[in-house]
C-alpha cells in the first residue's frame, strides 16, 4: 500500500516539473527493487493485494516503461503541447497498472483491468498523429469491452459456485466449455491473438510515442499475466487448448509475412509484436512448466524490445516527418551511431544471444515441441521469418541512397541515446539472472 500512497503524493510533483516527474518514477523503481522477493514466497500481502515473483517483474517493467515515455516525450514538452495533462495520465496509467499487478481477487483485477483502458484510450486520442486516432481509440476499446463482458459473467458464476473469488482458493479444475471461453476471450484479444489482433496494428500506428510504447510495453502483458494466474483452473480443457496453439502457431508466421510487405515502419513493429506474442499464447497453452517460464520471459523480453524499437522509429519520425521506409533510407549517413541501436534492437527482435528473447524462444520452442512435433515446422518458420523482417527493417532504414531533403537533419541527442541504452541493457542482462522468472511457479 506504500506505493499507492507514494503515487498520490507524486501527484503535485506531476504538476511542477515535466523532468522531477521522470526522476520521481526511477525513485519510485529503485524503492522497488529494495523491497524484492528473492524466492517463491507471496510479499506485501494485504487483504487484496499482494505480490509473487510474476507481479514483482511485471510492475518493475510498468514503472520502467512508465519512466522511459516520459523522456521519449521531449517534443511535447517543448511544444507545451498539454504536458502537465499527460503526466497525469501516465501517472493514472501506472497506478491502474500497479493495482492490477497486485491484485489477488479476480473482480478487483478485472476491475483494475478495464481501468487501465481509459489512460491508454486518452493517450491515443490526445495526443496521436492523423485523424484516424479516434477509429484506432473506438477500435482499441470496443474489442476489448466486447471481450471482457464474457469474463464478468463467468467471474459472477464463479462467486455463486465457490463462493470465493481469490486467486489462492482457486485451486480446483473446471470442466466448463463456456466459462473458459468467458474467461479467456478477453485476454486473448489483449494479448492479441491473431484473429482479434486488428485492433492493434490501428492503435500503435496512431499513437503518439508514449502511447505506443505503453501498449507494447505492458498493456499487452495483462493478457498474458491474466491467462497464466487462471490458466492452472483448466487443466481438464487441453483439447480446446490445442485450438488456441493452432491458430496462434500458424497466425505467428502468416503475420511474419504480412511484416515484411509493410512499408510503415511502426506498423512493422506493431505487427511483429502479433508474432511474438502467438509464442506466448501457444507458450501458455501448453500447461507446461517450461511454457509458463518460456511466457513470461518472453513478454518481458518483447516489453523491452519493442518498446525500444518504437523509440528508434520515433527517432527517425520526429527528424524526418515520415515512418515510411521509402523515405527513411541511408540513415547510416547521416547518424551512424544510431545506426548501431537500430542494428542491436533488430539483432534483439530476432532472438540473438545475449538477449533474453533468445532464452524465452528456447524455452519455448522446448515446451512446443514436447508438446507435440509438428509445431517444429511452424517454429522453424517463425524463427527464419522473425530474422528475415528485422533484418529487412534494419537495412531498408539504414542503407541505400537518402532522401536529399534530410540534409537538415540534427544528430541523436543524450536523452535518446540514455533512453536506448535503459532499454537495452536490462533486455541483455536479464539472461543472467533467469530465476526471477522461473521460481513464481
Amino acid at each position: 500500500m506504500k506505493f499507492f500512497m507514494m503515487m498520490i503524493f507524486m501527484m503535485p510533483l506531476n504538476f511542477k516539473s515535466f523532468w522531477l516527474s521522470q526522476f520521481s518514477y526511477f525513485l519510485m523503481f529503485i524503492l522497488f527493487i529494495i523491497n524484492y522477493s528473492y524466492n517463491y514466497m507471496m510479499v506485501s500481502v494485504s487483504m487484496f493485494f499482494g505480490l509473487d515473483l510474476m507481479s514483482y517483474m511485471m510492475i518493475l517493467l510498468s514503472i520502467w516503461i512508465c519512466s522511459l515515455m516520459i523522456m521519449a516525450s521531449y517534443k511535447l514538452y517543448i511544444m507545451n503541447n498539454y504536458p502537465k495533462m499527460f503526466l497525469f495520465f501516465i501517472l493514472f496509467l501506472m497506478l491502474s497498472l500497479l493495482l492490477t499487478f497486485s491484485s489477488l481477487n479476480l473482480f478487483m483485477f478485472y476491475l483494475f483491468f478495464e481501468m487501465s483502458l481509459i489512460p491508454t484510450l486518452f493517450l491515443i486520442i490526445g495526443w496521436g498523429y492523423q485523424p484516424e486516432r479516434i477509429q484506432a481509440g473506438v477500435y482499441l476499446l470496443f474489442y476489448t469491452l466486447l471481450g471482457s463482458l464474457p469474463m464478468l459473467v463467468s467471474i459472477f458464476y464463479f462467486l455463486f459456485e465457490f463462493y470465493s473469488l481469490e486467486f489462492m482458493l482457486m485451486n480446483l479444475s473446471i470442466n466448463s466449455i463456456y466459462i473458459y471461453m468467458g474467461l479467456m476471450v478477453v485476454f486473448l484479444v489483449k494479448l492479441p491473438m491473431f484473429m482479434v489482433h486488428l485492433w492493434l496494428p490501428k492503435a500503435h500506428v496512431e499513437a503518439p510515442i508514449s502511447g505506443s510504447m505503453i501498449l507494447a510495453g505492458v498493456m499487452l502483458k495483462l493478457g498474458g499475466y491474466g491467462m497464466m494466474r487462471l490458466i492452472m483452473l483448466f487443466e481438464k480443457m487441453m483439447k480446446l487448448n490445442m485450438w488456441f496453439i493452432i491458430i496462434s502457431m500458424i497466425g505467428s508466421v502468416l503475420i511474419s509475412l504480412i511484416c515484411l510487405r509493410q512499408s510503415d515502419m511502426k506498423s512493422l513493429i506493431a505487427y511483429s509484436s502479433v508474432a511474438h506474442m502467438g509464442l506466448v499464447i501457444s507458450g501458455v497453452m501448453t500447461l507446461n512448466y517450461w511454457g509458463l517460464c518460456g511466457s513470461l520471459v518472453m513478454m518481458l523480453a518483447h516489453g523491452l524490445c519493442s518498446s525500444g524499437m518504437f523509440c528508434l522509429a520515433n527517432i527517425s519520425y520526429e527528424r524526418l516527418m515520415s515512418r515510411s521506409l521509402f523515405l527513411n533510407k541511408g540513415l547510416i549517413n547521416l547518424i551512424p551511431s544510431m545506426s548501431l541501436w537500430w542494428f542491436l534492437f533488430s539483432s534483439s527482435n530476432m532472438a540473438a544471444p545475449p538477449s533474453l528473447n533468445l532464452l524465452g524462444e528456447i524455452l519455448l520452442m522446448n515446451s512446443l515441441i514436447s508438446w507435440s512435433v509438428l509445431n517444429m515446422f511452424t517454429l522453424a518458420l517463425m524463427s527464419f521469418f522473425s530474422a528475415v523482417y528485422s533484418l529487412y527493417l534494419y537495412s531498408y532504414s539504414q542503407h541505400g541512397k537518402f532522401y536529399s531533403g534530410v540534409y537538415s537533419f540534427s544528430m541523436g541527442q543524450i536523452r535518446e541515446y540514455l533512453m536506448l541504452i535503459l532499454h537495452w541493457l536490462p533486455l541483455n542482462l536479464l539472461i543472467m539472472k533467469s530465476e526471477l522468472v522461473s521460481l513464481w511457479i
